[in-house]
This record gives C-alpha cells, sequence and structure tokens, in this order.
C-alpha cells in the first residue's frame, strides 16, 4: 500500500557561486556560510541535485523517488519531463552580477547537449529585494541586429546593445529560451524553470575566478547558435487579475503557470487534479489542509499533490504567495 500524500515541504539545496552572497541559508533558519552562495534549489528533480521530503511520514524520500511511486498521484494532468519533475524552482541571492548567459530550447538542447534528455530552458523571475539601482540585462535593444549583436559580442561591449533596466520589487520577468540576459548585483529573486541546467555565457565582465585566478569558461559557439536576436527587449510582464478571484497571473506558458495571491484574506491555493506549488515570498502564514496547519514564512516552498486538491493559506497580516505548476 502507497504512503498517503499530504502537502509537501522539501530541504533546500544550496549553490556556490562566484556572484553570490551570504542571505540565502539565513532565510531557511540556518547559520550564514563564509563561502559565497549564488542558489538554493528549494525544488529541483536535476541530475544529482534532489530535492529531499523534510517532513511527516514521507520525509527522507526524494522528488525522482516519489515520481517513481506517486507520479501521477502528485502530476495530475500534467506530465513528467524525460522521466522527471518538469520544473526546478530556486531563490538567487545576486551580490555580484551573473554572467551574461542564454538558455537553448527544447530543440537546441537536443541537438547540442545529447545527455539534457531534450530539455531547454525557459524560465521567470520575480524580484523580491533589491539595492538602489540595481539591473536587469533582458534581451537586446529595439533595432539591434544580428551584425550589430556579433560586433559588441566580438568587442567586448555587449551590455552596450542589451536591454536593461531597474526592477522594481515584485516585478515579474518571462524569459523564452533563446533571450540573452543577466542578473544585475544587488538584487534577490525567486526563479521558476524548465529542469535544466544547460546555461552558455557570452560575457563575464571581465571577471577572474579567486579560486583558479583565471576567467570562467565562456561558450560562444553555443551561444550564437542558440540566441533569438530578433526578440528585442523584454521588460516586466504585466500581471492580469483573475475575474472572480484574488489572484492575478503573471506567466502562462507551454511549460509553467505563476500567478501572486497578496493581501491580509485567506487564500484557496491548489486545485482538484492538479500539480500546483506555493512559495512564500513576503510576510508570514499558515497552509490549512485536513486539519494540520503548516506554517510558511519567506522562501518556504509546499508541493501540493494533485490528489489532495485546494488547500487555504491564511496570512498573518499581509502575505505574498506565489503558486505555480506544470502546464498541463
Amino acid at each position: 500500500m502507497q504512503d498517503a500524500l499530504y502537502p509537501l515541504r522539501f530541504a533546500p539545496i544550496f549553490k556556490p557561486a562566484i556572484w553570490g552572497g551570504t542571505a540565502l541559508r539565513p532565510m531557511f533558519g540556518q547559520a550564514g556560510s563564509a563561502e559565497a552562495e549564488g542558489e538554493a534549489w528549494v525544488l529541483s528533480d536535476q541530475g544529482d541535485s534532489q530535492s529531499v521530503v523534510a517532513e511527516g511520514p514521507l520525509k527522507g524520500r526524494t522528488l525522482r523517488e516519489l515520481m517513481v511511486t506517486h507520479e501521477r498521484e502528485i502530476m495530475g494532468d500534467a506530465s513528467l519531463s524525460a522521466g522527471r519533475f518538469p520544473l526546478l524552482l530556486k531563490f538567487l541571492d545576486a551580490r555580484q552580477a551573473l554572467s551574461v548567459q542564454v538558455h537553448p530550447d527544447d530543440h537546441r538542447a537536443k541537438l547540442m547537449e545529447p545527455s539534457s534528455a531534450g530539455l531547454g530552458k525557459t524560465e521567470a523571475w520575480v524580484i523580491l529585494q533589491k539595492d538602489p539601482g540595481a539591473l536587469l540585462y533582458s534581451g537586446l535593444k529595439k533595432g539591434v541586429d544580428s551584425a550589430a549583436f556579433q560586433s559588441a559580442l566580438q568587442g567586448g561591449t555587449l551590455p552596450d546593445v542589451m536591454h536593461t533596466f531597474s526592477p522594481d520589487i515584485g516585478d515579474c520577468v518571462f524569459l523564452e529560451a533563446g533571450t540573452i540576459h543577466a542578473i544585475g548585483a544587488g538584487l534577490l529573486l525567486f526563479e521558476v524553470q524548465q529542469t535544466s541546467d544547460i546555461t552558455y555565457r557570452l560575457y563575464d565582465w571581465g571577471r577572474v575566478d579567486a579560486r583558479t585566478g583565471k576567467p570562467r569558461q565562456l561558450h560562444i559557439e553555443q551561444s550564437l547558435t542558440c540566441t533569438d536576436v530578433e526578440r528585442g527587449p523584454c521588460g516586466p510582464v504585466r500581471p492580469l487579475p483573475i475575474a472572480g478571484e484574488k489572484r492575478e497571473q503573471l506567466v502562462s506558458c507551454r511549460y509553467f503557470t505563476l500567478d501572486r495571491h497578496q493581501g491580509s484574506e485567506p487564500m484557496t491555493v491548489g486545485a482538484s487534479g492538479q500539480c500546483r506549488i506555493a512559495v512564500a515570498v513576503e510576510g508570514k502564514a499558515t497552509l490549512e489542509h485536513a486539519g494540520t496547519k503548516y506554517p510558511m514564512k519567506p522562501g518556504d516552498v509546499i508541493l501540493l499533490p494533485a490528489t489532495i486538491g485546494p488547500a487555504t493559506i491564511t496570512p498573518h497580516g499581509n502575505a505574498t504567495i506565489l503558486e505555480c505548476g506544470p502546464a498541463a
């Protein structure tokens, strides 16, 4: 007999990064690390970075194991991607700017990285904290063609031809695979993406890795193959209010949906037959399902299996909860 499912919370996986800071571990009630950490993967079925259930009867089980034993109960109408949970969720702490990079779409990932199982990387960001003047680089400026792009790349002036803006807290940016981009210094953000870890660097700000004394590897040929030069600027999305509901839609694409709940009134998350994930990004709240209460604070992520249906989140004051899930 299979174990009964319930709202699932997972332990974060911290990733060191040359551009990272020290803000992530304290989000999860842990002591800070002396090593710079750029990412906390909070839901992952990517390679060896397997999320592990943190509490309840299934404590210690990996997301990969759950996909084997409880796939349909968790996924509902949605499908796995190459046998894996299709989404990877993370928080990023950019104390320095990330490299200017690009990710392939599914077709190019299959051709260029056979081990990727044909999974590209389309993603979305939500800005949670920012230093004054912090910047995002997303897409190319209007009018920049292939020749101008390659000239800037060869001349070391790539940021000059990129669309750049200072985001507001709460801004959501949707980046289809093939869009060149960079997260500037001084930003803390949430990201939802396809389950893929393919990143090609075009430019790295002249940075030298202190551990090796050398610049980090660039991937110019692969980047040129993947970049969609015609896509142009990529700015914040315009939230779409959902009629009759106290939430707004930020992204709905072929890979995932991303909605936002805000306020002090009870919120309903999850849906019968659909896999959903609730992500607390501001304030404190309590998720309740089947008489059990699950406290939530910024950084907490709870996966709601399709078979358990909706749950209620009660804010303690004002709270912001993101809700995402794989597209059916």
